[in-house]
């Protein structure tokens, strides 16, 4: 029987003891996040909320990526820390502007958002601009045209009942007669009542389809005219980013804003855009009920939500949606490729079972 010699007793016991080799462990990413930017991305006692934070913390749960989170005050700041390998990741709602593209690495973008204006209503204004709605010309006409209409069915109704003769004229007078006739017919409580022939009957339905179709009429250009176009009214009305020129704007630094902004101070002529310095959407109903600013451009997003967390009916969006374009993630030109296609193919995921949107819906929900 073989037996180990004591020489062998040693290597195998170093053999035996020896500590396995750990797998290296994955580098803890730097992620920066844009404060004040309610809600994508934003900081209340030391704890990070938002949309953004929400879709990248589950990416980096999903993915395996440790990681710490810095904040940066402007998207200037933190898209150029990213650039500058002092951040491996970008987190927030950062548009995915022409400018950017050539300059910044992104990853897939998770939304697609538009630019707002905020004011604050002038009630005086807004007034008048009910009254001149009101008197729309093609409102006036649909309402003519309706008594018009109703007044010939009137006509044909006396003459086919007989309503303009006899007894009738003797007990109330022509004018009287065909003046409760047309009544009936452009209200339409005592229809039956007035007629008792075939013809009578279909003349009742005749006025009764012409009521129906122009209240509907009514309805939609009253809606346009009265209620939306005096909504449209700040300090001064604002159709397009044009009427800005001349007016104080609240702007973030750094933003796709200010960007825009300045390039329409470049090409006017006349009066310049006064551009005030925005700490972040939130600020934005302070700034405009103290009259410090005429006006605030900002995501979007942003601006419902400050809206919605302000609940002054003094405050109004009266553009929306200006200029959609993606957001998403800035990556440095370091992170190696295998980590950001781990991003880019979580986030696919997320977006791919409704994920953002849902937590784009819970963040306005908060407010």
């Amino acid at each position: 029987m073989n037996r180990l010699r004591p020489g062998w007793l040693l290597p195998l016991a170093l053999l035996l003891t020896a500590p396995v080799a750990a797998a290296p462990l994955a580098p803890v990413l730097r992620v920066g996040v844009l404060e004040g930017a309610q809600p994508c991305s934003s900081r209340a006692e030391g704890n990070w909320q938002g949309l953004a934070v929400d879709l990248w913390n589950t990416v980096a749960v999903r993915s395996d990526l440790p990681y710490v989170l810095e904040g940066r005050a402007t998207a200037a700041a933190l898209l150029a820390d990213t650039q500058a390998g002092q951040l491996d990741v970008a987190v927030s709602c950062l548009n995915v502007s022409p400018d950017r593209v050539g300059i910044y690495r992104f990853a897939v973008p998770f939304q697609e958002m538009g630019l707002a204006v905020m004011v604050k209503r002038n009630r005086l204004e807004a007034g008048q601009a009910s009254v001149r709605a009101l008197l729309a010309p093609d409102l006036l006409q649909l309402l003519g045209g309706y008594l018009l209409a109703i007044a010939l069915v009137s006509c044909l109704l006396c003459i086919c009942e007989g309503h303009g003769q006899g007894n009738a004229i003797a007990s109330q007078g022509r004018r009287r007669t065909y003046a409760k006739i047309f009544q009936i017919l452009a209200t339409g409580p005592g229809t039956n009542t007035i007629a008792d022939t075939t013809r009578g009957h279909a003349l009742v339905l005749v006025s009764y389809l012409i009521r129906i179709v122009t209240a509907s009429l009514l309805v939609g250009a009253i809606t346009v005219n009265v209620v939306q176009q005096p909504r449209s009214v700040g300090s001064r009305p604002i159709r397009n980013l044009g009427d800005l020129e001349g007016q104080r704007v609240a702007v973030r630094p750094g933003s796709v804003s200010e960007a825009i902004l300045k390039n329409l101070n470049s090409r006017s002529l006349d009066s310049q855009v006064q551009l005030i310095p925005l700490a972040n959407a939130k600020a934005a109903p302070q700034l405009l009920l103290s009259g410090r600013v005429d006006a605030v451009l900002a995501d979007d997003l942003q601006l419902q939500y400050a809206l919605a967390t302000s609940k002054d009916r003094r405050l109004e969006l009266v553009l929306q949606g200006l200029m959609p374009e993606s957001q998403a993630f800035a990556l440095s030109p370091r992170l190696d490729e295998a980590t950001a296609d781990r991003i880019n193919r979580a986030i696919t995921e997320l977006k791919r079972i409704g994920a953002v949107q849902q937590w784009r819906q819970e963040a306005m929900n908060k407010s």
